[in-house]
């Protein structure tokens, strides 16, 4: 993705030299672009970026033909030479990236293979653009691409939360705060936390993706071109939205970089969370995980070891590297183009290949792990967990509820095992003056003790009873779907302007 723009190329008048390669530094028979003037040298190597294109590779060709297209439209490149320009885009698609010539970056190489294929003609096809806007084009199409991918893993990932949550709305959980225990809730309550993470990290990436889907085509190498462009018609063409109006903006931006690195950054901070529960969780045995997400030690055979899961907990340091190297690339650079620029990409494409396979796995092993429901309800009520719901009792019969707090409190530091009404009543008759019962019946303060009695009880919106969960999961649910029809529309419509590109090609080939 390199750009050591030739500054007016993309500029030049229809026929002369720089526009349309039919002077004396015209490439021919396959030999690059540009390659009389700084031709060699061991910089040359370091400046290459060929290789790492070969993910834009599609991209470029898609862009070019669009460009090409509008060119013909326009009557600034002749109907014959943008057909003989896209048959041989089309030559250069079948032979693949490994076939390109030994150049500088994917864009001069597919361009260096059309001109060997088509003769000086073909150096028209960059008539009116810089690689500046036709590497920002590349990247924004590609990356497009890849953020409905992981869109998709997304929201897949949420579906299937829902279905293991549906699967345990009365299965006890402890709750803990500080890793103490706390409050007993449920697996689905737990389970739902995460898929509102995620919904909201759809969220973000939705937004990402609506900034990212603008076209910088048509800006040339940041001053415009004196062409008679039409910009409206290369976005369309590509399935832009919109056009970046601004032409320095437009070539030298990397926000929607930033942006996208950042959600996949905080999506891997949620995906660490969620591993490193599960890891949590099978070493108490609360849950069993699936062998398909597990390993043995080497040395030691009894060892069944969570290895997935604190990889998947590994990934938010190199999604939230890639932050960091990102921003520091794109720290205190000029307006317009900078080649540092060509640093900055790939620090995108590490978190946007990481981050979804991880949330896959991560997603397959709560998905397939064995909930041991005697363990957790078993340990729902341990540390005295159900104390805040006697408090609660307390307070909703009338008693302040800081009152309520220091008669539990009292009580707790009185216990020796399971809550014991006895030890209540006394505290209370310290606290209080009077009795438990004079407040609270004493069947529904055992109820209240019991985890389940006590989960129950908390039904407010978003709270972990059964039929508030039951809510909560309903809520959920719709906004997937609203979610999966927003990321199907988005593929839709990237589809047809595939369509229609191929349509308006195909009329001068």
């Amino acid at each position: 993705m390199t750009d050591g723009e030739d500054d007016t190329a993309g500029d030049a008048p229809a026929g002369s030299d720089a526009a349309d390669g039919t002077g004396e530094h015209a490439a021919a028979g396959g030999t690059a672009v540009r390659r009389d003037r700084f031709s060699g040298g061991p910089a040359r190597g370091f400046m290459s970026s060929l290789d790492a294109d070969r993910r834009i590779f599609a991209a470029d060709l898609a862009v070019s033909r669009a460009h090409v297209v509008m060119l013909a439209e326009q009557g600034i490149v002749d109907a014959d030479d943008a057909g003989a320009i896209l048959g041989a885009l089309a030559d250069v698609e079948a032979a693949g990236h490994a076939d390109l010539p030994a150049a500088e970056d994917v864009h001069e190489a597919i361009e260096t293979a059309v001109i060997g294929r088509v003769g000086p003609e073909g150096g028209r096809m960059h008539t009116a653009r810089s690689r500046n806007d036709e590497v920002a084009a590349c990247i924004r199409y590609r990356l497009r691409e890849d953020l409905l991918d992981a869109l998709e893993t997304v929201v897949g990932a949420r579906e299937q939360l829902l279905v293991v949550a549906d699967e345990h709305t009365e299965t006890l959980l402890p709750g803990f705060t500080h890793l103490q225990y706390a409050q007993p809730v449920t697996v689905a309550h737990w389970v739902g936390s995460y898929e509102a993470a995620l919904a909201r990290d759809t969220e973000r990436l939705l937004a990402a993706y609506d900034r990212t889907n603008r076209s910088p085509l048509g800006a040339a190498a940041f001053a415009g071109t004196p062409f008679d462009v039409d910009r409206e018609r290369t976005a369309d063409l590509l399935g832009f939205d919109s056009v970046l109006d601004n032409s320095m903006d437009a070539v030298s931006t990397r926000d929607f970089l930033v942006e996208t690195t950042s959600a996949l950054a905080t999506l891997s901070a949620t995906l660490s969370g969620l591993a490193e529960d599960l890891v949590v969780y099978s070493s108490r045995d609360y849950l069993t995980i699936s062998d398909d997400y597990a390993s043995t030690s080497s040395i030691m055979p009894q060892k069944k070891n969570p290895d997935t899961l604190e990889l998947v907990r590994a990934t938010a340091g190199e999604a939230t590297g890639a932050l960091g190297g990102l921003l520091t690339t794109l720290k205190s650079l000029p307006r317009s183009y900078n080649i540092d620029l060509q640093e900055a990409t790939p620090h995108a494409w590490r978190a946007i290949d990481a981050v979804p396979e991880a949330l896959e796995v991560a997603t397959g092993a709560l998905a397939t792990a064995d909930w041991n429901e005697g363990v957790l309800a078993a340990e729902a009520s341990a540390g005295f967990s159900t104390a805040t719901g006697v408090a609660d009792r307390l307070a909703m019969a009338g008693v302040p509820f800081r009152t309520a707090h220091e008669v539990v409190a009292t009580a707790a530091t009185r216990l020796e095992g399971d809550p014991d009404l006895a030890v209540l009543e006394a505290a209370a008759e310290e606290v209080l003056g009077e009795s438990l019962t004079e407040y609270v019946d004493r069947e529904t303060l055992a109820a209240t003790l019991e985890p389940t009695g006590s989960v129950a009880m908390r039904d407010s919106r978003g709270g972990p009873a059964p039929e508030a969960v039951a809510a909560s999961l309903d809520r959920a649910r719709e906004e997937v779907a609203a979610d999966r029809s927003a990321l199907s529309g988005h593929r839709e419509a990237v589809a047809d302007a595939a369509t229609r590109r191929d349509e308006e090609v195909e009329t001068y080939v």
